[in-house]
Order: C-alpha cells, then sequence, then structure tokens
C-alpha cells in the first residue's frame, strides 16, 4: 500500500504507481490476440494484445523481438511472458515482452494453414523445382541435434545399406534459434565449393517426434525458404509419418521418419550386388544362346557348300582341259601363220594379174564410154538442138514456140531463128565451143 501523504506531486506519484506495479508485475504470462502490430524504424515492435473485454498495450524491444521464433503479425493468438511498467508521459501501463510463443494447438494449426497457402500461391511447393536424388551419393549431408537417437539411427541404416562419407550439421531442432540455425546449416552446406570433397552429394534435415510446438521451427519461413533455395537435394525426415510439417512440402523428398530419409539416399549394397550378378547371368546367357544360334547357322550353310578337297579338284580339272584347250589353240594358230606365209610366196604374180585385168577392164570402160559421148554421136551425123539457154528441145511444138534455136554439129553450131511462114527456120553459123 503506499503511504499516506498529504499532498503527492505528478511524479511523486507516478513513481510510487512505477514502482507498486513492477513489484507486483515483474513477471507475468498474458494470452491474447495480437492487435495493431507495428515495427518502429528502431527495430522495437508496438502492439495490443486483447480479448474480448480488454486491451493491454505491449512493447517488444528490437533484440527480443529478433531473437523470437514467432512472427509478429495481427490476429495471431499468443502468450507472452514479461513484466509490467508503466509510462509516466501518459499516466499509462504496457507489457514489456520477453518472450513470445503461439498459444494452444489450434493456434499453430491456422497460422500453419495460412503459411502453407502463401508459400503455395508464390509456387515454392510446386513440383517443377523438386530435384532428383542422386542414386549412388558420395558423401551425404545430416542436418540435426548431435545427440539423440536420429542422427545414430541414420548413420546406423546408411552403413547397413551402402557405406558413404555421412557429416553432420549438429543443430537446434527446437526451441528458440532452432530454426536460423537450420536454415545456415542449408546455406552453410550449400556454400561450400563445388568441388570440394565435403560438399554433400544430397542433403537429410531430420529431427525425431513431438508436437507441433515442439516441431514448429521446420514451419518457419526461414527454414522453408532456404530448402527451396537450396542446390543440393534435400531429404525432410522430420518427426513421424503422421507428422507434415512445411519443410516436407518444399524439400525434393519427404520421408516418413528419419531411418525412411536414409533409406531414400542410398540403395542396398548387397542388392545390387544381386543385381548385377543377375544380370551378368543373363548377359552370359544370352551370348552363348546368340553364338550358338549363330553357329548352327554356320553348320547349316556349310552343309550345302561342296568340301574343299573336291572343288580344288574340279578347278584342278578345268585348269587342265583350258591348259590343253590352249596348246591346241597356239598349235592352230603356227598352222595357220605358217599357211599364210606359203602364199606370200605367190603373191607377186597374183598382184601383177589383177592389176592387168583391172587395166583392162577399164580401157573397155572408156570405149564404151567414148562411143555414147554427145562428140561421138555428132560425129556419126546427128544434131543437137536447143533454145537459146541450151536447153534440148525433143519436139517440133517445143522448137515452134521458141524464138531462137542453137542446132549444134560435130564442127560447130548454127543460131537459127524460127518465122511464123511455115514456121521456116533462118540461122548463121556459131563459132565452134
Amino acid at each position: 500500500m503506499l503511504a499516506q501523504k498529504n499532498e503527492w506531486t505528478v511524479s511523486e506519484i507516478s513513481f510510487a504507481i512505477r514502482q507498486l506495479v513492477e513489484t507486483s508485475f515483474s513477471s507475468v504470462r498474458v494470452k491474447g490476440e495480437i492487435f495493431g502490430a507495428k515495427r518502429a524504424d528502431s527495430g522495437h515492435w508496438y502492439l495490443s494484445l486483447k480479448d474480448e473485454n480488454s486491451l493491454l498495450s505491449a512493447v517488444c524491444w528490437r533484440g527480443v523481438a529478433s531473437a523470437l521464433n514467432v512472427k509478429i503479425e495481427d490476429g495471431l493468438e499468443v502468450i507472452a511472458t514479461g513484466r509490467i511498467t508503466t509510462f509516466n508521459g501518459r499516466s499509462s501501463y504496457q507489457l514489456i515482452i520477453e518472450k513470445l510463443e503461439i498459444a494452444g494447438q489450434g493456434a499453430l494449426l491456422k497460422l500453419l494453414e495460412e503459411r502453407k497457402q502463401k508459400f503455395l500461391s508464390e509456387g515454392l511447393f510446386d513440383s517443377a523445382h523438386k530435384k532428383p536424388i542422386p542414386y549412388l551419393p558420395q558423401t551425404i549431408g545430416v542436418i540435426t541435434s548431435p545427440t539423440g537417437a536420429v542422427i545414430r539411427d541414420i548413420i546406423h541404416r546408411i552403413r547397413d545399406r551402402f557405406p558413404c562419407r555421412i557429416i553432420v550439421w549438429p543443430t537446434l531442432v527446437q526451441g528458440e534459434g532452432a530454426a536460423d540455425k537450420i536454415a545456415t546449416a542449408i546455406k552453410g552446406f550449400n556454400s561450400l565449393a563445388t568441388d570440394s570433397p565435403y560438399r554433400p552429394d544430397v542433403l537429410i534435415v531430420a529431427r525425431g517426434g513431438g508436437s507441433l510446438e515442439d516441431l514448429w521451427p521446420f514451419n518457419e519461413e526461414v527454414v522453408v525458404r532456404a530448402v527451396y533455395d537450396s542446390v543440393i537435394p534435400l531429404i525432410s525426415a522430420v518427426g513421424h509419418e503422421t507428422d507434415t510439417m512445411l519443410i516436407d512440402y518444399v524439400a525434393d523428398v519427404r520421408a516418413p521418419t528419419p531411418t525412411g530419409a536414409a533409406e531414400f539416399a542410398v540403395p542396398v549394397k548387397t542388392e545390387l550386388y544381386n543385381g548385377l550378378l543377375t544380370t551378368d547371368m543373363r548377359l552370359k546367357n544370352a551370348v552363348f544362346h546368340y553364338f550358338n544360334e549363330q553357329m548352327q547357322y554356320l553348320n547349316a550353310l556349310a552343309r550345302g557348300i561342296p568340301p574343299l578337297e573336291q572343288m580344288l579338284l574340279e578347278n584342278q580339272q578345268k585348269v587342265d582341259e583350258r591348259s590343253e584347250r590352249l596348246k591346241l589353240a597356239f598349235i592352230n594358230l603356227l598352222k595357220d601363220k605358217v599357211h599364210l606365209l606359203q602364199q606370200s610366196n605367190l603373191r607377186p604374180f597374183y598382184v601383177d594379174n589383177l592389176l592387168q585385168g583391172k587395166k583392162e577392164a577399164l580401157k573397155n570402160l572408156a570405149l564404151r564410154l567414148e562411143s555414147v559421148s554427145i562428140d561421138s554421136v555428132l560425129k556419126r551425123g546427128f544434131a543437137w538442138v536447143s533454145d537459146s539457154q541450151f536447153r534440148t528441145i525433143y519436139t517440133t511444138n517445143k522448137a515452134k514456140s521458141s524464138e531462137k534455136l542453137h542446132i549444134r554439129f560435130a564442127d560447130g553450131i548454127v543460131k537459127a531463128r524460127v518465122t511464123e511462114r511455115d514456121c521456116a527456120i533462118q540461122g548463121d553459123l556459131f563459132d565452134n565451143f
């Protein structure tokens, strides 16, 4: 109780009330719905918590706000832990928030659905962004708590199936700061050089089962976006098979359990070995059957081919026959040449007789040609009548129609003119042609 005093100054009463409030409410947990949240340029958050009947002003300083697991936003039902203090400048009181958590699973589910719809609309869950998991990774990066059954189960399962290098990035998987550390681990693995022997071929983000509040870091936006931006294929294995976090939607593969993630990451070595043996046996059998079929085919072809010895004998017989024919042809050729040589001795007499006969024949042809020539005919008393153009006239009608005639005799030509009276012919003697 405040001490009784006759008179108080404004500052005194304000200070007294502040001491009373801060002493009585030095640590409180207040449940309410965030209303009117606003972030100042300084990084501090100013908001109110409300229920059906009342409104409580609150402030969250920048250092505290940056470490919160819960994103401050209107409509979110939370439980705020802090202390009540007064603000002397306005005679009001407010809650200084030191810790903030979601109030109840119903509120968490509502927030989870809102975030899911947001990421869906941005395309973060599209299958087009899913990357295939390498079939035989040489290095596997595991992001989980370094203690507990999860990491032991993953390592044990990988070693049983197909041993390979496992690099563990230890991190918190629950509580304050867990989401940021998980996102940092994913980004850290991706920042390694592509030719680094420590860069994983596939990532596994895992933790065991728990309540929705325990698994909440895997629903935080910073984790979802880190998984979406990961160049390295990523397998999520959070909680049990019935638990589905937002990281499961954005991951390239979602495993029902951490052990299942190890099974997705590597095949079973013995199954691969047995499969190779089976394939090798099938290949050998196929090759054997192929060559056996080809051998049978060749044998069938061989049965249709005569024996080599027989073919050689037949060809040798043909060679002998052609040799005999060649000998006979050569002998006949020699005989023909000898005969020609023998005939060549009589050839000069033959040529002389032939030339003499040709000369006599030519002489006879010349005499016959001379006997039928124009000059020979004219010498026998005939004449050749032609017109002025020396075209032969064969009839009297043709002669009457010509004004001038040429009459050729053996010793010259007479030029004549045809008159109308009785078609008389007058003419003069031409020089001989």
